[in-house]
């Protein structure tokens, strides 16, 4: 199990370099991931985009491309499609989001001749490095999902618990979180929790253990568990955080790293291939950590 986001870079190394194409690839905090994953020699990028845009920020950012293949197209929409497409075929094994906005990025991908549906839920997973809590944690689903059901969350927490045993953690403890830690008829988030958590005891959802619902203060904090009388395995110890919609995710997601000094790495899984997906507010520590984490996820 990692205990820094940084290690992530250390495993992607003891990995085969990967091909990564990057839609709409002029955005500077983006070159700047690429080269340092280049750098670091995690992936070999192949660059869709204005080319001019993409050489002069090359240039600017004293990112020496060399042999790296740009492909021009000054419209986004194309872009994303002609990542997508190099996933498909099987020229690039990574898909990465650069100037382009994500419901774009995603239609390509869910498009049904040229995407990368695998025949399973895609959601998105961002893990966090905070100096508040003790160690790694993933928060899902904060990008695609919008309203999911439960049937949806099952397969949102299938795919953040097959992440977290790609990074080493054997049986993530998962908090489903809601605004209170009682269920409520009235609240859809903590009928969904009490579901959940009884679904795991009875073995249909492996690998992990679930509790909920749980605000958010005893997912994180054993003293808040003890203090409002909680007894839980995962009160304070959580690997994995669900949301209850987009909504509370996105903002959770973006509280974590603009207020409360967080580190992440972001990725689409449940796609035929990873997909390299962040804030086009993240800076490139982010992205490059993000990158990192979709080798990983590369079988």
């Amino acid at each position: 199990m990692i205990k820094e986001l940084s290690e992530l870079i250390k495993l992607a190394k003891e990995k085969t370099v990967r091909n990564i194409a990057v839609a709409a690839a002029e955005d500077e905090d983006v070159l700047i991931a690429v080269k340092s994953a280049v750098e670091e020699k995690i992936v070999t990028p192949i660059l869709i985009g204005d080319a001019s845009k993409i050489l002069r920020i090359a240039r600017n950012v004293n990112f020496k491309l060399g042999n790296t293949e740009v492909i021009d197209c000054n419209n986004n929409v194309d872009s994303a499609r002609i990542a997508v497409e190099m996933v498909k075929t099987g020229r690039a094994d990574i898909l990465m989001k650069g100037r382009v906005k994500t419901s774009d990025l995603l239609r390509a991908v869910l498009d049904k001749q040229i995407g990368l549906s695998a025949g399973r839920l895609i959601s998105h997973i961002a893990f966090f490095q905070s100096p508040y809590y003790h160690k790694i944690f993933c928060v899902t689903d904060v990008a695609m999902n919008i309203a999911p059901t439960l049937e949806d969350k099952v397969q949102i927490i299938n795919n953040a618990v097959a992440a977290c045993h790609q990074i080493g953690v054997k049986t993530p403890k998962v908090a489903v979180v809601a605004a209170v830690e009682t269920v409520n008829p009235k609240m859809e988030a903590t009928l969904h929790a009490a579901a959940l958590k009884e679904m795991c005891l009875e073995g249909k959802i492996k690998g992990c253990i679930i509790d909920g619902p749980l605000a958010v203060d005893i997912a994180f904090s054993k003293e808040a568990a003890i203090h409002k009388g909680v007894d839980s395995k995962v009160a304070g110890d959580c690997d994995i955080v669900i949301v209850p919609d987009i909504e509370a995710g996105n903002m959770f997601y973006k509280a974590l790293n603009f207020l409360g000094g967080a580190n992440s790495a972001a990725i689409i899984v449940g796609a035929s291939a990873p997909i390299v997906l962040t804030s086009r507010s993240d800076n490139d520590k982010s992205k490059l950590l993000s990158i990192a984490l979709a080798t990983l996820m590369q079988n």
